[in-house]
């Protein structure tokens, strides 16, 4: 497999996780969102993902784009050790909080987005993830055992790290949060999320690599 990927993207993140916690080895392909205007709008990028975003992984033939279709995908093709619950109420519970994060925060926070909203970007952000984040903290109070969904990583966990390093990096303060904040510290401890953290990628600057 080859995973196009950006050490800041928090949608790459998510799959780099995937990957790691099922063992599959990759070949990682820098691009780099921000350098020569964004890499991501190249003809030989956007031949691959038509979207012109990052992720994208190609694998067994095809290359798929969206980080929760990839993770499906992988969950389907590699299905131990499992990301999906096998109880049909703990798998929705995942689903909604997976999509919840992917759909209703991470996107109106996004560099496109912030792009548009010029010198109001870092307030508009805090205010996107602060919202989202209120919500996420009442449904993971019902939901959470040692991590989002019970005591068993799932796809809900793949997308709440990236988030909180989103927070974190747009300055939002995490105390209002305390169970995101809980499972977050949790989760941080586990090697898959160790290796992958955006500090220690191929592409990291210099400055930011831990």
């Amino acid at each position: 497999p080859i995973l196009y990927s950006y050490f800041r993207s928090s949608c790459s993140w998510r799959v780099r996780i995937a990957l790691a916690l099922k063992g599959i080895s990759y070949d990682l392909v820098p691009v780099n969102l921000i350098k020569d205007g964004g890499q991501q709008f190249s003809a030989e990028f956007k031949a691959l993902n038509p979207m012109q975003q990052v992720p994208a992984l190609k694998i067994d033939g095809i290359t798929l784009s969206q980080s929760l279709a990839i993770i499906n995908y992988l969950e389907e093709t590699h299905p131990n050790p499992r990301l999906l619950p096998q109880d049909p109420k703990k798998r929705a519970q995942v689903r909604m909080i997976a999509d919840h994060i992917a759909s209703g925060i991470q996107p109106l926070q996004n560099l496109g987005v912030l792009k548009q909203m010029g010198e109001k970007k870092m307030e508009w952000a805090q205010n996107c993830i602060m919202s989202g984040f209120q919500a996420l903290e009442q449904i993971l109070q019902h939901t959470a055992g040692r991590y989002c969904v019970g005591d068993e990583v799932s796809m809900a966990d793949l997308c709440l790290v990236p988030q909180v390093a989103n927070a974190e990096r747009f300055k939002v303060d995490m105390g209002s949060y305390p169970t995101i904040t809980r499972i977050n510290k949790a989760l941080l401890e586990l090697e898959a999320f160790k290796t992958t953290h955006p500090s220690r990628q191929p592409d990291t600057p210099a400055e930011l690599r831990a």
